[in-house]
């Protein structure tokens, strides 16, 4: 996926790390992995994640047939090794077995297939929210992502993206583009999360 669905070099900085910045830009797997694992972690230790996860499986890239058959004790092992690859290695390890697991099942084991022919937006949201963790919200940061930065824009895509298909927006990885978009994101998201705090404080005290 190194050229984008318009034929542009499709550069990325979500990681901060240019080998794994640069997996993530020819891998569909490695950017499907890195948005599952993006929980509860900063950003670009979630997207520097499918890297580390090859290097530890000897490969240059992931493959889903590969990992939906791997020995599951085996392959939490390669999450808990130190340092982890997440604050919740064994159960993302579940987690991102399950997601290759259905892509091998329900795309033959590519991740591309997953938006390559989406006829629309909606569509294609509906297809990213049946994967396996990701819900509503990452099922449309996801898809912001294959339309801002990788190309893939069927019609209405922005819409069905929400809030975080808004041109000039900087609410999610989505947005991030260097160090600059990665601390205004990072800002964003802190503010919105003092603003639902306050609004819990406000309805307690009611």
């Amino acid at each position: 996926m190194t050229k984008s669905d318009d034929g542009r070099d499709i550069t990325l900085r979500i990681a901060q790390e240019p080998a794994a910045d640069e997996l993530l830009a020819r891998s569909p797997l490695a950017a499907l992995v890195g948005m599952l694992l993006d929980q509860q972690v900063p950003m670009e230790w979630a997207f520097a994640g499918p890297h580390a996860l090859a290097q530890r499986m000897g490969k240059d890239d992931l493959d889903a047939h590969e990992i939906a058959s791997y020995d599951p004790e085996a392959f939490t092992g390669l999450f808990t090794a130190k340092p982890a690859l997440h604050r919740y290695p064994g159960s993302m390890a579940k987690r991102v077995q399950q997601l290759c697991q259905f892509l091998v099942a329900q795309y033959d084991g590519e991740a591309a297939a997953v938006w390559s022919d989406a006829a629309t937006g909606a569509e294609l949201r509906r297809r990213l929210n049946a994967l396996p963790g990701f819900g509503t919200q990452k099922a449309q940061i996801f898809l912001a992502l294959l339309g801002k930065q990788f190309g893939v824009r069927p019609p209405g895509w922005r819409e069905a993206a929400g809030p975080y298909g808004e041109e000039g927006s900087h609410r999610s990885v989505a947005d991030i583009t260097g160090p600059e978009s990665l601390a205004e994101v990072r800002a964003y998201k802190q503010e919105a999360k003092q603003a639902a705090k306050a609004a819990k404080a406000a309805a307690k005290g009611k």
